[in-house]
């Protein structure tokens, strides 16, 4: 028996072969070859698998989303097809007698910046899809295995860690579990598992070996082990743990239509944070009452270029119809630190983590910002929108913000687009200066919303990614506890409502706590939403108190 020790980062127990996640070079050269015509029957079979993947993915789109929402892969699977754009790979194929790797990007550039340089902003926008289809193509040309795993049967996914841009584009369907060598609690995999409600185990360093791949393994996701070839013994006992597993699921569901209230007839909202419109569904199955935390981020981390102001909008109006009147939160754009995306071109900074990032950013791209604002409002007539600011340690930041949204509402209504003029505004509470000056912001917003995971990293002055802090990033810690309790008293003086939408929100250790504080929303992962249902129904607000506030 092999025993890897690490971190249990997610709940649960699960089996499967390992597979290692494997990044290929996608880089393109040119390269001279001597059969054309074999470089042009490469194309044509990639161009077919292209298109059969376009039509699993639409119809996929159509069952979770609708058909507006499938309309984007059927207009890929058209132009994959393309007479121009064929015919302009075929003639850099025997014009250059070239490889058609370089012969497909060589078309996929001309026509992107062909439509990026007319006049009409729609037109404009299809640069984005080109730039996606012939991304595709590439990746079946050069057989990079699409969602990132070449397997026709789940597995238990392993890596040295994941970055968001790899995470984002995996295929959820094929995975089980996640064991990695590096990362920690706060990490996007982790985060990601916990979102999905599948096991995790990450920091198994090097005892997590390459020449593992396609060996089952067993992976507990509370102890943080995971077993190869376990005895006798230790396979009765994690199977014993399995069933028990799905014996709490089954009596969870029970929580299903039931009313997130105390005894004593609290009401606190429980809401589900999420990172695509692929996790609708999972909100909906585990009764999400909303969404406290949709992360805007992962549509650029997606992406090869700036998503269009209508590949946003489908999006967002996607979760926004799907969630039948109940409260989308949708963060604006939250990228840099941790999540970097290459065509931002960021510079490298000595400290991310306390750097350009989130609306940082967006203030100073006003016309990035400006797309996702317009989006946004676009998206606040199909459902119950609010839009929230991540980063705020000002209020002349807030009021910024709110010129913006001021201005778009203004274009909008001369252009005739519909929208909600009422769209709620709120901010994050995640820095030790938007705790001081909470009350400040009240004034100007509708809710605030605590990202825990950074509000931990910058109060105790602990980098949330470094699994080599342990003990040292404490999220009980009374500092932070204190914080949320300053932010709490400071909404509710100011008649604005106060949610957790980080990690913590799931911790039930703290539940007293945070209805102690008076929170009015926990907003987790959707496979959380029960278990805490569960715990709320128990309890008796009344009787809750603020111990934990003391050293």
């Amino acid at each position: 028996m092999i025993l890897m020790q690490g971190k249990g980062v997610s709940r649960g127990v699960t089996t499967g072969k390992l597979y290692f996640f494997k990044r290929v070079d996608t880089t393109v050269e040119q390269r001279s070859v001597d059969d054309v015509e074999a470089e042009k029957e490469r194309v044509r079979q990639a161009q077919e698998k292209s298109i059969a993947q376009l039509e699993v993915l639409a119809e996929k789109c159509r069952r979770e989303a609708g058909d507006e929402a499938a309309v984007l892969f059927e207009t890929h699977a058209m132009f994959v097809e393309d007479e121009d754009y064929v015919e302009c790979i075929n003639t850099t194929l025997e014009d250059e007698g070239c490889n058609a790797e370089f012969a497909v990007q060589t078309a996929g550039e001309q026509f992107a910046a062909m439509f990026a340089a007319m006049d009409d902003a729609y037109m404009q926008a299809r640069a984005a899809d080109i730039t996606d289809v012939t991304r595709r193509i590439l990746n079946n040309l050069m057989g990079v295995a699409e969602g990132g795993i070449d397997s026709d049967e789940p597995v238990i996914l392993a890596a040295d860690d994941l970055a968001p841009s790899e995470t984002v584009q995996l295929d959820k369907s094929k995975i089980l579990g996640f064991a990695t060598q590096g990362g920690s609690g706060n990490s996007h995999t982790a985060i990601l598992a916990r979102t999905m409600g599948i096991p995790a185990v990450c920091g198994l360093g090097d005892a997590l070996k390459n020449e593992y791949e396609g060996r089952v393994a067993y992976m507990d996701g509370e102890t943080g082990q995971v077993f190869l070839d376990p005895d006798e013994l230790t396979a009765a006992g994690l199977k014993t743990k399995y069933e028990k597993q799905q014996e709490m699921k089954m009596l969870l569901q029970e929580m299903k239509g039931k009313e997130d209230v105390t005894l004593d007839g609290k009401h606190v909202n429980v809401y589900c944070n999420i990172g695509s419109p692929e996790d609708l569904n999972a909100v909906l199955q585990n009764d999400g009452q909303g969404i406290g935390l949709f992360r805007s981020e992962f549509l650029y981390l997606a992406s090869n270029d700036y998503p269009t102001e209508d590949q946003q909008f489908e999006a967002y109006k996607a979760v926004a119809a799907g969630m039948n009147g109940k409260r989308v939160i949708i963060r604006t754009l939250d990228i840099g630190a941790d999540k970097q995306v290459d065509y931002f071109d960021l510079k490298k900074e000595e400290n991310p983590a306390m750097g350009l990032r989130a609306i940082r950013i967006c203030l100073n791209r006003p016309e990035v910002f400006r797309t996702q604002l317009r989006a946004l409002y676009r998206a606040s007539a199909f459902g119950k929108v609010a839009i929230m600011f991540p980063m705020i340690t000002s209020v002349w930041e807030v009021k910024e913000c709110k010129r913006a949204c001021a201005a778009v509402m203004k274009e909008l209504t001369e252009e005739g687009i519909p929208f909600n003029p009422d769209t709620e505004i709120g901010v994050m509470i995640e820095t030790p200066a938007s705790v001081f000056v909470a009350e400040d912001l009240a004034k100007e917003v509708d809710f605030f919303s605590v990202g825990t995971n950074d509000l931990t990293q910058y109060t105790l002055a602990c980098d949330r990614q470094c699994n080599d802090l342990g003990k040292f990033f404490d999220p009980h810690h009374p500092a932070v506890l204190r914080a949320l309790k300053m932010a709490a008293d400071a909404a509710h003086k100011n008649g604005i409502w106060i949610g957790i939408c980080g990690e913590l929100g799931a911790d039930i250790s703290l539940l007293p706590t945070f209805l102690a504080m008076g929170m009015d929303e926990l907003s987790v992962t959707p496979s959380a939403v029960l278990p805490l249902r569960a715990e709320i129904r128990k309890s008796i607000a009344q009787t809750c108190d603020l111990k934990l506030l003391e050293c």
